[in-house]
């Protein structure tokens, strides 16, 4: 959900946040290479993130709502599926040989993260309890069960979820008086317990589910990790998170992970723009934690969104005025002030003794509040324009230009010698191979 004009409002506030402004840069804004990336579907104008997500993972731009698969396949149809698998930069990379890893603040089987090791005709058939019987019957797997079984040896694993890999109406651990917590699964497998028992004799793999474990670890000992319902680094709302990122990058800071900020897409959904800002500088701060433990000399980094959102920042505001502020000067059809920013459609259309609503007679800096949009909707919608790509280290230059959001994973597999395309690599032409450390702003915000 990461669109230009969030990262351009994101720039703002982390200036603001030290003392700076509009002249401020984002980790990502120093990056060389800059390029816009198509994301529609093959059957929507406007996209999801199942769809953008297999585009910039898989390579293949797909149908909204399926995950991992081609444009052959029918959002719900679980008979399309066979023979419509496509893989991912993931699995590329695991089959060169390089270690990999999913971090993303949302459930590691939301749309973003799961387009990385899932085939899906519904990027909701989180677990078998959210399947229909035809698709069970049709042989269809959950994500949470692929999650396991596809590419068992995924070696680190970051993300929230978890209820979907218990069995229906075990307690969670962490929340054991709520239900909405509870287990999904109808086949009665603990998931958790099957990805520990896959792994090879001699291999430690390590399931942790609050910050305390995670800290714990001592990672140079550890195989595999599986971390799950973690705090998550959520800016002012979870300060305290920033180990989970940490970990997951310095462990794997030779091979490959995919690091997703999903919870700027949720804060948009909202209207809250205030949580979605603060996430997109708690990413920018991911980034920037990567580019001072990697070199471009031999990390090609790529900081890319899935799809955009119906966000604005307007009013003809002066050099410093607060992003969450008023603009400077009232409607001149009604007569009432305005923020600067805005949705185009969302939550937070009010209409109060039949006119809109006056800001000023609310707490328009609260964490919470929903900013106005034009046409009420419970849940704001994605933005159909391009996305910024930015890149950083051997091969960059790839990624300048305009592009369809599927071209990025075949650069990135490019540039790492990963895949089919190899032809161009040879040890004396390319003495070193480039490592990937995508960060996919997305990224992937999920929808």
């Amino acid at each position: 959900g990461m669109g230009v004009s969030t990262v351009t409002a994101a720039r703002i506030l982390k200036g603001q946040m030290h003392g700076q402004g509009e002249e401020s840069l984002l980790e990502m804004d120093k990056f060389p290479f800059v390029a816009l990336a198509k994301t529609y579907n093959t059957n929507a104008q406007v996209p999801d993130s199942a769809g953008t997500a297999t585009a910039y993972l898989c390579g293949v731009k797909a149908n909204e709502g399926t995950l991992g698969v081609s444009a052959g396949v029918t959002r719900d149809r679980c008979n399309t599926t066979k023979g419509q698998e496509v893989t991912s930069i993931l699995r590329w990379a695991k089959e060169a040989g390089k270690a990999v890893g999913i971090v993303t603040t949302t459930r590691v089987t939301h749309a973003t993260p799961s387009a990385a090791y899932a085939h899906s005709a519904n990027r909701d058939w989180y677990s078998d309890g959210e399947m229909p019987p035809d698709a069970l019957e049709g042989g269809c797997k959950d994500i949470a069960r692929q999650l396991v079984e596809n590419i068992p040896d995924i070696e680190v694993i970051l993300g929230g979820g978890r209820k979907y890999m218990y069995p229906r109406n075990v307690s969670d651990v962490e929340y054991p008086h709520e239900e909405k917590q509870r287990g999904t699964r109808l086949d009665g497998r603990n998931l958790v317990q099957a990805w520990q028992e896959a792994k090879p004799r001699g291999k430690v793999a390590e399931y942790v589910w609050h910050r305390r474990g995670l800290l714990a670890l001592n990672l140079t000992r550890v195989d595999f990790l599986l971390g799950d319902e973690i705090p998550i680094p959520t800016g002012m709302w979870n300060p305290a998170g920033q180990e989970e990122g940490r970990a997951g990058i310095v462990r794997l800071l030779s091979n490959l992970p995919g690091s997703s900020g999903g919870r700027i897409d949720h804060g948009h959904h909202e209207g809250k723009a205030k949580q979605a800002l603060h996430e997109a500088v708690e990413l920018d701060r991911a980034i920037g934690l990567a580019t001072r433990l990697t070199s471009t000399q031999d990390t090609l980094s790529v900081v890319t969104a899935d799809h955009s959102h119906v966000f604005t920042f307007g009013g003809y505001t002066p050099r410093g005025n607060p992003i969450f502020g008023l603009a400077p000067m009232q409607s001149d059809v009604d007569r009432k002030p305005f923020t600067s920013i805005l949705y185009g459609n969302g939550p937070g259309y009010k209409i109060v003794a039949g006119e809109r609503e006056n800001v000023s007679a609310v707490d328009f800096a609260h964490a919470d509040y929903q900013a106005q949009s034009a046409v009420p909707l419970r849940q704001e919608t994605h933005g159909g324009e391009d996305v910024a790509v930015f890149a950083r280290g051997p091969m960059a230059h790839l990624l300048h230009g305009v592009h369809e959001q599927n071209y990025i994973p075949h650069a990135m597999a490019y540039a790492a010698c990963i895949g089919s395309n190899r032809g161009h690599c040879n040890a004396a032409a390319r003495p070193a191979t480039p490592l990937l450390l995508p960060f996919l702003g997305l990224l992937l915000l999920l929808c």
